[in-house]
């Protein structure tokens, strides 16, 4: 059978595959022919093509890609678009501009001008003069001057994905045919590079899809198997003790078995709740996973706890932290549903800057100083292994608060 991978035999016996790498040297080699570049520049190609496929995360290849090209013709600044298959650019990566520069600047490129005219014509272009082109509409208030240019398309596989774009050649000077043409070779690598890098990208999502799915079937057995076996058994268990009750004459022993039946329904209640956290989907987002599961509990407490959300929630707190806070949030609930003999139970959830502060509020009776402290010691080193904090404070004229802080390290724009 003949092999279907291109390899040869070094002398060790062990063949020799084709890695990335050799595609893009292998696309570079078939145009080098056409380009007249002298051994130093060569070697700045070749360099630009294997920092280009260093890498299999799709940005950082785009910023090699443009950073190598300005490189090799001595370009000030250079841009990658990328086209969004309706006739603008999806995305615009800019490098040479300052931080302040692109932030003046506003909203990037959509493809007009001579942006738009690569994208329709889909073929290299120099030019002497930006601003003496026919498709010039000029440049927004703000950007910096720019003359010379030299665009090229870049292509994966058959298809047109995006343009890439020098201007201002160092010394001001014009962009060459050889600049064109090995700018056009980099090119051809790069369409390479970003195949493979999209490649990688599907299997990779493919993988973490088949992950997830083994998680989520190991959650499902879970939950099926503590319905199904525990709480069947412990409701079944308080039927029993329910209806022995009347034969005990001691209204201690009664009272007794009544509190026992009373701590069972409370366990089938944290069960309830603990299979929907395990089948709580991780793409739902946390405002709606949090009213879930004070759903949930809402049959226990006898009403429905007081929400509110306050900053970019469903945003800025990661899957991590999540899962973390809802066992902790579930905890807090339960303790008030047993113990607090409560009428109003409030749940404040909140981002501030870049910590999220979690509080649970009843007007119950408060936490006799004799309680045992062992769902409290759990919340607290629950925050505690997230890097938070927990408190638990006594609110006038009855009840409790506990709260919780998690860092959520750096913080979306929004939540400053």
């Amino acid at each position: 059978m003949a092999e279907t991978t291109p390899h040869r035999q070094f002398h060790s016996g062990q063949p020799w595959r084709r890695t990335p790498i050799d595609e893009l040297l292998v696309e570079v080699a078939s145009r080098v022919d056409e380009i007249v570049v002298d051994r130093e520049r060569l070697r700045a190609l070749l360099d630009a093509v294997i920092s280009i496929g260093s890498d299999l995360e799709l940005s950082a290849i785009l910023d090699r890609i443009v950073v190598g090209a300005m490189t090799l013709v001595d370009a000030k600044y250079g841009a990658m678009g990328v086209l969004d298959g309706a006739g603008g650019l999806a995305e615009f990566r800019t490098q040479g501009l300052s931080r302040e520069e692109i932030e003046a600047l506003g909203d990037p490129p959509t493809g007009r001008g001579i942006l738009g005219h690569i994208i329709d014509h889909n073929e290299p272009l120099r030019l002497a003069d930006l601003s003496a082109h026919p498709a010039s509409i000029g440049f927004p208030p703000g950007h910096p001057p720019m003359r010379t240019f030299l665009g090229v398309p870049v292509t994966v596989g058959e298809k047109a994905w995006g343009n890439l774009y020098l201007t201002d050649k160092g010394g001001g000077e014009l962009f060459t045919e050889d600049d064109e043409a090995i700018i056009q070779a980099l090119a051809a690598a790069a369409g390479v590079a970003i195949d493979n890098a999209r490649l990688y990208t599907e299997l990779a999502a493919s993988q973490a899809d088949r992950e997830r799915l083994v998680v989520f079937r190991d959650r499902d057995r879970i939950g099926r198997d503590l319905h199904d076996l525990v709480i069947q058994r412990l409701f079944a268990t308080g039927l029993q003790l329910q209806s022995i009750v009347h034969l005990v004459d001691a209204p201690e022993a009664a009272a007794r078995i009544n509190s026992a039946v009373d701590e069972i329904d409370g366990a089938i209640s944290d069960l309830r709740a603990a299979i929907f956290s395990l089948h709580t989907d991780a793409d739902q987002v946390f405002s709606a996973t949090v009213r879930g599961l004070c759903g949930v509990v809402r049959h226990h407490l006898g009403f429905p706890p007081d929400l509110t959300f306050t900053g970019p929630v469903d945003e800025a707190v990661p899957e991590a932290v999540r899962i973390e806070v809802l066992a902790m949030l579930r905890e807090a609930l339960s303790n008030a549903a047993r113990h607090a003999k409560a009428s109003r139970v409030a749940v404040v959830t909140a981002v501030h800057g870049s910590s999220l502060v979690m509080t649970v509020t009843d007007n119950g009776c408060g936490i006799p100083p004799q309680a045992p402290r062992r769902g409290l010691a759990n919340l607290a080193s629950r925050a505690a292994a997230l890097g938070g904090d927990f408190a638990i404070d006594a609110v006038e004229p009855t009840g409790t608060e506990v709260r919780w802080t998690i860092p959520l390290g750096d913080a979306p724009a929004n939540a400053r």
